[in-house]
């Protein structure tokens, strides 16, 4: 194995569509998956990803940084709060999602589950 990897979003491995409001763009180095997720206005979780997902809320941990735009967390035990531009924030799994304002949210996601985002049938038994 080389010591060194780099892939480009310009060409990722997978694009996964979230219908009409978005895309998560994904690469993966050395068994490690990367997502750039683009969530458009309007864009909410429970609408867009759970019909894929099949379960309630997310169940994919995530460790990102928000490159542009707003998204606001409401997580299963209640707690909620909004992370945004230049911020750094992890999420557990357990939890709905939604874009705040009118401007895109992109994301750089080091900590979602290889199978975020997949439709349940294609993940052969594990939750996204």
């Amino acid at each position: 194995m080389s010591s060194l990897e780099s892939k480009s979003f310009s060409t990722p491995d997978e694009t996964r569509s979230f219908a009409d409001k978005g895309a998560a763009e994904m690469v993966v180095l050395d068994g490690n998956t990367v997502f750039k997720d683009r969530f458009e206005p309007g864009w909410r979780w429970s609408e867009h990803v759970r019909p894929l997902a099949g379960t309630t809320t997310c169940q994919s941990p995530h460790m990102f940084y928000v490159v542009s735009g707003r998204m606001h967390f409401l997580m299963d035990d209640g707690a909620e709060g909004d992370v945004g531009a230049n911020e750094v924030a992890r999420i557990e799994p357990g939890h709905d999602a939604w874009v705040v304002g009118s401007d895109p949210c992109i994301i750089v996601d080091f900590g979602a589950t290889a199978t975020f985002a997949l439709p349940a049938q294609r993940t052969a038994g594990t939750k996204a």
